[in-house]
């Protein structure tokens, strides 16, 4: 049965919480009654993407602390779309986000109810304090142009200039703004500034826009709104709106929070909110060696057809880590893992796949495959039968049973369990040397077979009848070399995708480097691969431990029944530490 259908849930409230700062807050906060005296729970988290793309690895971090932390202290999470950019939005993010969230374990559902927002189910609220803004002389309307208005805001050296329009009456303001709302302007013509200092070295603090006009089409209100609310403006607001009481953003929106706080605040004084108001807490976002995470970058490795779409399994997208064969548990445990801080720092791929073997090895059940199959001939094997061979579904769950696969005169071996010629310390196939075939007999290869340009095209060897695994005779022979195989008559020939990480450098984000002259040129290799004959009952999304090579998933998308395709998820062993 493929893991997907596993409890995350069960296996992540078992695991021993992660000490983090974000934890000693709530703690306190709870000690302190902050939220219990107003009758709220303790913890309400929320997860806000933007519905204009798909999720990546950094997003399931966030995911996991959010609905995770929620769990823990018997809170509550909120799934909320920031959607007011209506030019970059689709509902088809909306639907990838919802699945991504829910494959990864979590659930905005409970018995406090369905806590599905969107930013849009808000749109009268944000005008209505807009409105209140510029009457209460906190915001006005400006009429600059673009190219004046970034101009006059100065940059980190020089203060910014007052626009010409900062003092203009309320009333002025107010009725250019309802004309606004009303379609009469084009896009670019007015746009509405919080008046706070120009002068500020934060420079999110000089007069920020808080609405815009956009003539779009929204994907859920339609052409009900030609303005639309800046994200800084809106996003404290939903907050406030939800009573969130721990707003947790990445270190980037630092620098954000006084005009969180500012936007917060003066909404409270015009009545729209009760304390307690939310508070944003910051932490550092995931850095992953071998990825990345722009989305820019990331549309860029789809439209150039560098990859297969979102979902090919070398993407550090959600649903391509899903399709390479990740298990929600795995990515948990990352997570849990890493753990949460306030400063930067470099997270190593290893990290990840580890987390992924610890939680495949005690699951996937164990196949025999051969990658890259080279014939072997046990000549002395009688012609036209067979010997039925034996191996566990997994090596520590005897109660799982067994896996049963014919042993018979032509069997397909791995290409590099053969040597003409030895190197030092090869205790494989050779002539005149002895190895065992696992689970069956012990050979002696004789010799091979090479076509007119001197390739190898198979190898010979004779058997020892005595010689079985399991059998009372095989204890008499003492070989050193122990290979895998499939029998060519009842084998399965299947495609096989050997993913890499699809980067060279450790750091292909990092600034300056052209990323895509980092692309790993081993990142895929297809190959036409021999199964053992019961991986023809795979299903898609069901994992393996194929022995000897990695684990390996059955392709969600591309396999069918009877006719499995494979991804490799990951080796057994970690390759690129060497």
């Amino acid at each position: 049965m493929s893991n997907d259908h596993k409890d995350p849930k069960a296996a992540a409230a078992a695991a021993p919480a992660v000490s983090n700062f974000l934890r000693a807050i709530i703690d306190k906060d709870i000690a302190d009654a902050t939220y219990a005296r107003a009758g709220m729970p303790s913890v309400i988290t929320r997860f806000p993407p933007e519905p204009n793309g798909y999720l990546h690895i950094g997003h399931a971090k966030s995911i996991c602390l959010n609905f995770g932390l929620a769990r823990d202290y018997a809170g509550r999470c909120h799934l909320r779309f920031d959607d007011t950019n209506p030019e970059k939005e689709d509902q088809e993010y909306v639907d990838t986000i919802m699945d991504s969230v829910k494959w990864l374990g979590f659930d905005w559902e409970g018995a406090t109810g369905n806590h599905l927002y969107f930013a849009s189910d808000y749109f009268d609220k944000f005008y209505a304090i807009a409105e209140y803004l510029i009457t209460a002389e906190h915001a006005y309307v400006d009429s600059q142009s673009a190219e004046d208005m970034a101009a006059n805001r100065g940059d980190f050296s020089k203060p910014g200039v007052n626009s010409p329009f900062r003092e203009r009456a309320a009333s002025e303001s107010l009725d250019l703004l309802r004309r606004m709302k009303a379609g009469e302007f084009q896009g670019g013509e007015h746009i509405v500034r919080a008046k706070i200092d120009m002068t500020s070295p934060n420079m999110n603090l000089r007069d920020p826009a808080i609405y815009r006009i956009r003539h779009a089409h929204h994907h859920r209100t339609g052409d009900a709104w030609c303005i639309y609310p800046m994200y800084d403006f809106a996003h404290p607001l939903e907050d406030a709106i939800e009573n969130i009481t721990h707003s947790i953003c990445t270190l980037e929106f630092q620098d954000h929070r006084p005009f969180y706080d500012w936007v917060i605040e003066r909404a409270a004084e015009g009545g729209f909110f009760q304390q307690p108001v939310p508070h944003q807490y910051e932490f550092a976002r995931l850095n992953l060696t071998y990825v990345v995470t722009s989305k820019r970058k990331l549309r860029q490795l789809v439209e150039e057809g560098i990859v297969s779409g979102w979902d090919d399994p070398r993407m550090p997208t959600i649903v391509g880590i899903r399709r390479r064969g990740y298990t929600p548990e795995s990515i948990q445990a990352f997570c849990e893992r890493i753990g949460v801080t306030r400063s930067d720092g470099w997270i190593d791929y290893s990290t990840l796949e580890g987390c992924l073997r610890e939680d495949l090895d005690p699951k996937a059940p164990r196949a025999t495959a051969v990658l890259r199959p080279l014939k072997l001939i046990i000549d002395n094997f009688p012609e036209g039968e067979t010997v039925e061979c034996s191996s566990p579904v997994h090596p520590h769950h005897p109660e799982r049973g067994l896996r049963l696969f014919p042993i018979s005169k032509e069997l397909w071996i791995e290409a590099d369990d053969f040597m003409e010629e030895p190197s030092k310390g090869y205790f494989r196939l050779y002539p005149g040397n002895k190895v065992r075939l696992r689970y069956g007999y012990v050979v002696e290869c004789t010799g091979c077979d090479k076509d007119e340009n001197g390739n190898i095209i198979a190898v010979h060897c004779n058997y020892f009848a005595d010689s079985k695994s399991g059998t009372e005779g095989s204890a008499n022979y003492k070989v050193k070399g122990n290979i895998h195989w499939v029998s060519v008559a009842t084998a399965l020939e299947a495609e096989v995708r050997l993913y890499d990480r699809l980067f060279t450098d450790a750091n292909p984000d990092a600034g300056g480097k052209d990323f895509m002259a980092l692309l790993n040129p081993n990142a895929l290799e297809v190959v036409k691969a021999y199964l053992e004959p019961g991986m023809s009952a795979a299903l898609p999304d069901e994992r393996f431990q194929f022995e000897r090579h990695g684990y390996f998933v059955a392709d969600r998308v591309d396999s069918v029944a009877g006719k499995p395709v494979f991804n490799r998820v990951t080796t057994l062993k970690d390759s690129w530490g060497k």
